[in-house]
């Protein structure tokens, strides 16, 4: 059987607005899970298991410092998510481009 660990995904972990929202944070600064949770109207906790899916998706390091342990962005995952996504956006872009020829021929 898998772990946990191995299931996990960049898809998995975005899919979620609390994650995407703990990402945009982080990408400004690290932070520690007391100051991310002061964002959300959720328990520490949970916010802790958002991290946790984030840690293990590799999208997000920590770093103790003293006491402290600070989050840190990874964009390495969301660059690789980046790249997979580039053919189809310029399949998209392609299509619109077509959609705006067709529909300026019916003005």
């Amino acid at each position: 059987m898998k772990s946990k660990s191995t299931r996990r995904d960049v898809f998995q972990a975005i899919a979620d607005p609390t994650r995407r929202a703990i990402l945009a944070l982080l990408a400004m600064h690290a932070m520690t899970p007391n100051a991310l949770a002061e964002h959300f109207d959720t328990s520490r906790q949970a916010v802790s298991r958002h991290i946790k899916v984030l840690t293990e998706c590799q999208l997000v390091s920590h770093e103790q410092s003293g006491r402290e342990i600070y989050y840190h962005f990874q964009p390495k995952k969301l660059k690789e998510l980046s790249d997979w996504l580039e053919p189809f956006r310029q399949l998209w872009e392609s299509k619109f481009d077509q959609l705006d020829e067709v529909l300026k021929k019916l003005k």
